[in-house]
């Protein structure tokens, strides 16, 4: 599988939520645990469930516990962190998105179900009459999606472009690398479309240098969570800061499509 189509399938993938008629039945192993998993829908129809009950079912010889503000679950060649209030998980140095966040709910550590499944190398499925089914697998993830020389350079023209920026800022400009990845008009590398030279330099950290500078450690988190699927600025294939720059020609030429930060993006 190439790049191109390993971005597709991570983006549909990562739009997948489950149907509000699924509530109510969540089997493993043919026990219904939708109540102990305190599973409940949330904004956009995600799913969202116990943190430590899951995890119980899906990697039985794991510990979990909580140590400075995070939930940890540690077993057998697997190590899962989640921090309420971040918009990601940790697990074996992979960073999986999540839009609305970790959860804390009456102590309970709360994430949505179709993450932590991966995390753990489950499935998900669902069907009308048998609502959602989890299916265990190895009890850990599998080998990240993107190769070290990928993250490498996405993490790098993330932290040149929008050092300065929020985490969604640095989401948004890897998204446009990613969407010019999967692109035709666009070379079919990560490299190769932050050196493309067709029409003269696409980034000016290629031009001044900076491309070549230690990633900041979120610059590095964006990157890793842009190549498990986490998009932003939707199908931006440009972007500039205005006021940073004379040259117009994007904002003249192409369609708008948000401001994120300093920057406006257009398709």
């Amino acid at each position: 599988m190439n790049i191109k189509q390993t971005i597709l399938g991570l983006t549909l993938a990562a739009a997948l939520v489950l149907p509000a008629s699924a509530a109510g039945v969540l089997d493993v192993n043919g026990e219904n645990l939708w109540s102990q998993s305190r599973a409940r829908l949330v904004e956009g129809g995600t799913t969202y469930v116990s943190l430590r009950a899951v995890s119980n079912a899906l990697a039985p010889d794991a510990a979990v516990t909580w140590e400075d503000g995070s939930a940890w679950v540690r077993g057998e060649g697997l190590t899962l962190s989640a921090r309420p209030g971040e918009q990601w998980l940790t697990v074996n140095g992979r960073a999986m998105y999540i839009p609305y966040g970790v959860l804390l709910e009456e102590g309970v550590t709360l994430v949505p179900i179709r993450v932590l499944a991966a995390a753990l190398g489950g499935a998900v499925d669902w069907s009308e009459a048998a609502g959602v089914t989890l299916t265990p697998g190895r009890g850990r993830p599998g080998p990240a999606p993107y190769t070290e020389e990928e993250l490498y350079w996405l993490s790098r023209i993330i932290s040149a472009e929008s050092r300065g920026e929020p985490l969604l800022g640095k989401l948004a400009v890897g998204t446009v690398v990613l969407n010019r990845v999967a692109s035709e008009e666009f070379p079919d590398t990560i490299h190769d479309v932050i050196f493309d030279r067709k029409w003269g330099i696409q980034f000016e950290p290629v031009a001044n240098g900076t491309v070549y500078s230690e990633p900041t450690q979120e610059s590095v988190l964006a990157a890793k969570l842009v190549l498990e699927g986490a998009r932003a600025a939707g199908d931006s294939l440009y972007f500039l800061a205005p006021e940073l720059t004379d040259n117009h020609w994007t904002m003249e030429n192409r369609t708008y499509v948000t401001t994120i930060g300093c920057h406006w993006f257009y398709r």
